[in-house]
């Protein structure tokens, strides 16, 4: 691993040159289920997304999937290919994650209709200010911390379930999370070791008749570009085994069921070379108190009596250190920016008072606090490139089997 102090020379750029915010409210990943509702015939949700009405609509969620990777990996997916071939009506062919661009806050927007400034999923981990603490918001929960109230805002599936059928398919280990109990709340949960398994569960599931809603979950793609890369051969091996799952659900939901497949957030490979260690630099954590976030997307957390020369000194010297490399920017500057949404008073104190995100294959490690297997991972996410921010969303009608009519 190389120090930090190691890399680019200075550059000065203006730290609100920021992207453009997720498209939250017409083409995000928060639009998805609403949209789904409303083509569901469900008064009170409005279908920006365009989905053809339907009885049935299975949303598939494909963790790791971007945009750019799906397109890049086309000849490893010859359904997915043949379907998009086809066109999908009005329905656009890719969406924004949420931002952050990582599992929590994209889950929690799909789950909620909401962004992040909203829900207050915002990041992999991140500060809870009742606590002085840093907790994680995905799969080791903080035992002090309750997901309602954390996030307390009816989910979709909530506000669906006395409209309609609506189920999970997933991981068992997911039924009962602290995760779901947060953002995806108020289904009828099914759970499956293996996507075979998965897909057997949903043809079940829907087979019955009347209007359904269900949620279809992988995680065997994010899993192995975390682990070997997006580029690797096990990466397009679980995108093969996306395809062929996906093409089992067409061929054994009921006949005309509407399925929509995206993802949580895309990836980029980092070598080991540019995973850097900015905890070696004094002039990085001057000030500050907590770190948290992704290794793309890193949260600084000043301390209590820190002014306003702290934190201006520190992104200088965070410019100073990354120039190009990196976005740096404030908190009041990223909700300016409408990078979260409208955010609400009590999740505001959770976002970094400056925050660091990677523009090119960088991520930024705070090794005091990281678990030394966490620089082995290849695959990563969570800031604003398009590769990582862009999902797919495929529509189209299940060839398959006849259900019961209800």
């Amino acid at each position: 691993m190389r120090d930090a102090a190691q890399t680019s020379s200075p550059v000065t750029h203006d730290a609100a040159d920021l992207p453009s915010a997720p498209l939250f409210g017409s083409k995000s990943i928060a639009e998805v289920f609403t949209s789904s509702a409303a083509a569901l015939g469900v008064p009170g949700f409005t279908n920006h997304l365009q989905v053809p009405a339907s009885q049935r609509i299975c949303v598939v969620l494909a963790d790791g999937l971007g945009r750019n990777l799906l397109k890049q990996k086309a000849s490893h997916t010859p359904f997915l290919r043949s379907v998009l071939a086809e066109g999908q009506g009005n329905v656009p062919q890719w969406i924004d994650s949420a931002f952050p661009s990582t599992t929590a806050a994209s889950l929690a927007s799909l789950g909620t209709g909401l962004p992040a400034g909203q829900h207050g999923m915002v990041g992999y981990d991140v500060l809870d200010p009742a606590q002085d603490k840093v907790v994680n918001l995905l799969g080791n929960w903080d035992s002090q911390v309750d997901p309602v109230e954390w996030q307390p805002h009816s989910t979709v599936f909530e506000r669906l379930a006395e409209e309609l059928d609506v189920v999970t398919v997933s991981l068992p280990q997911f039924g009962n999370s602290p995760m779901t109990q947060a953002a995806l709340r108020g289904s009828r949960f099914i759970g499956g070791t293996t996507l075979h398994a998965r897909t057997a569960a949903a043809a079940e599931a829907m087979s019955g008749g009347g209007r359904s809603l269900m949620y279809f979950y992988l995680n065997e793609l994010d899993k192995a570009g975390h682990r070997h890369g997006c580029q690797s051969d096990r990466w397009e091996h679980q995108l093969e085994e996306l395809d062929s799952a996906v093409k089992r659900l067409s061929s054994t939901l009921p006949a005309g069921t509407t399925i929509l497949l995206t993802g949580d957030h895309g990836m980029v490979d980092v070598p080991e070379s540019q995973r850097l260690d900015y905890s070696a630099d004094e002039s990085l954590v001057a000030g500050v108190r907590h770190t948290a976030g992704e290794p793309r997307m890193v949260h600084l957390y000043l301390e209590p009596d820190a002014t306003a020369e702290h934190r201006e000194a520190l992104l200088a010297a965070w410019r100073h250190r990354f120039g190009e490399r990196i976005w740096a920017f404030t908190r009041n500057q990223a909700m300016d920016a409408g990078l979260f949404g409208a955010v609400r008073p009590e999740v505001a104190p959770r976002i970094g008072d400056v925050m660091i995100a990677a523009r090119d294959t960088l991520a930024l490690y705070d090794t005091r606090r990281a678990r030394p297997a966490s620089l082995e991972v290849v695959g990563q996410h969570g800031s604003l490139t398009k590769a990582e921010r862009e999902v797919p969303l495929v529509c189209f009608a299940a060839a398959g089997k006849k259900g019961k009519r209800g």
